[in-house]
């Protein structure tokens, strides 16, 4: 069932897409992280938000 408030639909984006992963250990992190908050690598990349269908 699709989120029709749009208040509540940016917060659940917020909250799914917009976040840090280790490359190390595959943890999730802050989008203001610098290192990871699990093995204090400092090697993170943004999550993929692209959009569109799986393959």
């Amino acid at each position: 069932m699709p989120i029709t408030d749009v208040v509540k639909k940016q917060l659940a984006q917020k909250r799914k897409l917009f976040f840090k992963i280790c490359l190390r250990c595959g943890s999730k992190n802050p989008i203001s992280a610098t290192r990871c908050r699990k093995c204090r690598s400092e090697e993170l990349r943004l999550k993929n938000r692209a959009l569109g269908a799986k393959k």
